[in-house]
């Protein structure tokens, strides 16, 4: 565990205890603040990217989710949305933001839009990329039916082998050819962290998700929808979903790119970011 966590961290990273979870998180540049995050199996790695480049003019903050990356799970097991919410806000109260733009991969982007109904006014902007929320079956992801067979749950660490995560992310990839050898090394790493893995199961099978979409519409604040032409997890036909449920939105689908734009498109994702973000 310690080379892991070693591996994983950088001169950026830090830790503080939010409901008896030590998060790890990385608060990067200054300017306008603009928070990241990811989504399931993933890490805040997946914005490295973005990052680099963010930082340059704003003060980029992300942080690894209960139950992902070195966070690790949370202590009383709860990881429905109003928790994510719940961890979320707590941590920005601590590093003393109240208003900034929110951006959300997959599962972030589900609790992006949720934390943006619960507390409008803190939210500038809204960025989603090929995010969840929908509770449809076509909508739920390979590995997260895989996890609700029956006994899964009791041999999770086993189950999910690298070979197998690799699958995953070449799934999640429009292009496999782009997944490289280290990349699959950072997802299994951090996925089978420490009790992540029965974290994960539990989350799958023991929290009683609900779908508020229809409440999407509700959201005030101008949003960027982001998605990959080829998603497989979450198809494109959510974006649409998403884009006649939000008052305020714009859809931007980029050919050939499936489940994380910001991670296989990141120039071309970040040129749409950046004149979302400077439209007035």
């Amino acid at each position: 565990m310690n080379e892991v966590l070693t591996k994983y961290t950088n001169d950026a990273s830090r830790f503080v205890v939010v409901e008896g979870m030590l998060i790890h998180y990385r608060d990067e540049g200054t300017g306008p603040v603009i928070v990241l995050l990811h989504g399931a199996f993933s890490s805040l790695h997946t914005f490295d990217a973005w990052t680099d480049e963010l930082k340059k003019e704003y003060r980029v903050i992300r942080y690894d989710l209960p139950g992902f990356g070195l966070t690790g799970p949370h202590p009383r097991h709860n990881y429905s949305i109003a928790s994510h919410t719940r961890v979320l806000d707590k941590l920005c109260l601590i590093l003393g933001v109240d208003h900034f733009v929110l951006a959300g991969s997959s599962l972030g982007g589900w609790i992006s839009w949720e934390y943006t109904l619960k507390h409008p006014n803190k939210i500038n902007k809204l960025i989603l990329l090929d995010a969840a929320g929908f509770l449809e079956p076509d909508s739920i992801p390979l590995p997260f039916r895989m996890a609700r067979t029956p006994f899964v749950d009791k041999v999770a660490r086993f189950v999910i082998r690298k070979n197998v995560l690799e699958g995953f992310v070449k799934q999640v990839y429009g292009e496999p050819t782009l997944v490289t050898s280290e990349l699959v090394d950072r997802y299994y790493d951090l996925f089978s962290y420490g009790k992540n893995p029965e974290a994960f199961f539990m989350m799958v099978n023991k929290v009683p998700y609900i779908d508020n979409s229809r409440h999407l519409v509700n959201i005030s604040v101008p949003t960027l929808l982001l998605w990959g032409e080829t998603d497989v997890w979450i198809p494109v036909e959510y974006a649409h979903k998403f884009l006649k449920s939000i008052p305020i939105a714009s859809l931007v689908i980029f050919e050939g790119v499936g489940h994380l734009p910001m991670e296989e498109a990141p120039e071309e994702s970040l040129e749409e970011l950046y004149v979302f973000l400077a439209d007035q």
